[in-house]
């Protein structure tokens, strides 16, 4: 049998291809925050997929409203499209309402609402600051609240999934208030999970690497700083995340098939928060040559 070539491992037909079986998520109601664009509408798509069916939330109605067609068309499945603004709990108990009345119950939320700025710290001001706080942490804690509240009363197991990154746990430049915030986020994720578990709610999160969303790269890296800041070239496996990739991810962490996994993180980055931890992984640019002369040099020293 012939080995398989690299570029058969890079175009692996599985990367593209749904996980888990038909109707796995049948009879079962998801609630995505920023469900409208980039990553929320993939997990959407793959959920409704599966037989769920799905809430999506942001600020923007008409955008939702036009995703909620999208997936509708596209799967078959039944999307309520609702305007919430996740900062403001009046708003996200609403949101929750209209999800019941609708479906008749919920039995699972994706905290996926994000911001973000790229900047020097010292340039932002505090407002700057504690909106993404706002939107990231104090949304996640909001909806996590109303959800947990409604489950606990109606003693229903519960689901709770936090799109967090890597960063929350190395910590980032130039990301200072995104990383406070999912920092924040990952703190709940592990308290929660402990407090919850009684009430048979499980609370997991996922921290992605590069997935490049259209809207979003392009705010954060605008003109030619994408193609000079190749995230592939930091990524053991020399390539970025693919939608479908993460939809897996995140479809298994909220079925019943993960029952047992609760208040743990899976990071999805191909290897890239450890290729920048080593100390020693930038070596990966020397060529055989200059090993060669290392090795020498190791081997032969000269003398002091």
């Amino acid at each position: 049998m012939q080995a398989p070539g690299n570029n058969d491992f890079l175009n692996h037909p599985d990367e593209e291809e749904g996980m888990l079986k038909a109707n796995a998520f049948k009879n079962k109601t998801i609630i995505i925050t920023g469900g409208g664009t980039g990553l929320g509408k993939a997990m959407g798509t793959y959920f409704l997929k599966l037989g769920a069916n799905l809430i999506i939330t942001s600020r923007k109605l008409d955008v939702l409203q036009q995703t909620a067609k999208e997936m509708e068309a596209e799967t078959g499945g039944k999307v309520l499209a609702l305007a919430c603004d996740v900062r403001n709990y009046d708003e996200v108990e609403n949101m929750l309402t209209q999800a019941i009345e609708s479906f008749g119950s919920v039995n699972a939320l994706v905290n996926n609402a994000a911001g973000n700025f790229i900047s020097p710290t010292e340039r932002l001001s505090a407002n700057a600051f504690s909106t993404i706080i706002d939107i990231v942490l104090k949304g996640s804690v909001n909806c996590s609240l109303a959800l947990g509240k409604y489950w606990i009363k109606e003693k229903m197991a519960g689901n709770i999934l936090n799109i967090i990154t890597t960063y929350a746990f190395t910590g980032s430049a130039y990301v200072v208030p995104s990383a406070c915030a999912k920092g924040g986020v990952l703190a709940m994720t592990r308290s929660l999970a402990a407090e919850w578990g009684r009430h048979q709610i499980r609370t997991n999160a996922i921290a992605p690497g590069p997935f490049p969303t259209k809207g979003a790269w392009e705010r954060l890296l605008p003109g030619e700083m994408a193609q000079k800041f190749d995230f592939k070239n930091r990524v053991p496996l020399k390539r970025v995340g693919k939608h479908q990739e993460i939809a897996n991810l995140a479809a298994y962490l909220i079925s019943d098939f993960s029952g047992y996994i609760n208040g743990d993180v899976i990071t999805i980055d191909g290897g890239e928060w450890l290729q920048g931890a080593g100390q020693f992984n930038g070596l990966e640019m020397v060529t055989n040559d200059m090993w060669d002369s290392i090795e020498q040099l190791t081997r032969h020293p000269k003398s002091s």
